[in-house]
């Protein structure tokens, strides 16, 4: 993923979140903001993603996972669709020896029906030969809904012992994100404040930044100022805060 970049500098010691999650949006209003077809916008912030987990990993981040399709998606316009499965492809056999030589391991969330038996076989082939791997790990949310996954989770539950899960730590075991911590910051790009059914469970007590940067013009320095803000806040978890305590 190309040299170092020394992100940790800029925290000053502040708190940096294990587990950050990455809606990419506004791809398509950046291209269309430059007289180009919506793919362009699709392939420019491809390009950033790998940057991206770079600069995550560098400033200590443990995991990144990444919005890149969603099963509400498959509602595009047909040529979108087939044009964002074609940059998977692509992407992913290209940053295959890029994961194993940057020691990078790779976790595939979501479901494969639906998807081209090209795509599922390189993500479950790039999770079995980065399994090794535990530094630093890169999520892609391919085919994935918050929903959905929960649904998946309750019927493995059923399947495998007759009744659904009792507790929120016996379905967490049966997620795709299962043995990974829970998300600590999710980072939305293009202005909009929702997190779109992108890990709902995971993120419950997930601190949320928004920022107005379209996904393509995402940087080291959006990225310095979303983990600035993480450091700067309390997080309670539902209990007092130890200075509120303290006053009472």
């Amino acid at each position: 993923m190309g040299g170092k970049v020394n992100c940790k500098s800029f925290l000053n010691g502040k708190a940096i979140p294990r587990h950050v999650a990455l809606i990419l949006d506004g791809n398509g209003r950046w291209a269309r903001r430059r007289g180009l077809p919506r793919m362009a916008g699709h392939r420019a912030g491809a390009k950033v993603l790998p940057r991206a987990a770079e600069w995550c990993r560098d400033a200590g981040v443990e995991v990144l996972s990444v919005f890149c399709f969603s099963t509400e998606n498959w509602n595009r316009p047909p040529a979108e669709v087939n044009g964002l499965l074609r940059l998977f492809d692509v992407l992913l056999r290209r940053n295959f020896p890029r994961l194993l030589r940057e020691r990078i391991r790779l976790r595939w969330l979501g479901r494969p029906e639906g998807l081209p038996d090209r795509i599922v076989e390189t993500l479950r082939a790039l999770e079995k030969e980065t399994a090794k791997f535990c530094d630093f790990q890169l999520c892609l949310a391919i085919n994935y809904g918050g929903r959905d996954e929960m649904v998946r989770a309750v019927r493995r539950s059923r399947e495998s012992s007759g009744k659904g899960p009792e507790d929120w730590p016996d379905l967490a075991r049966l997620l795709d994100t299962a043995d990974l911590p829970e998300v600590d910051l999710l980072i939305r790009t293009s202005g909009e404040r929702r997190i779109s059914n992108f890990l709902p469970l995971q993120s419950a007590y997930a601190e949320l930044y928004f920022t107005d940067c379209l996904w393509p013009d995402f940087s080291r320095e959006e990225l310095r100022r979303a983990l600035e803000d993480f450091g700067d806040r309390r997080r309670s978890f539902g209990t007092v805060a130890a200075e509120e305590d303290q006053d009472r």
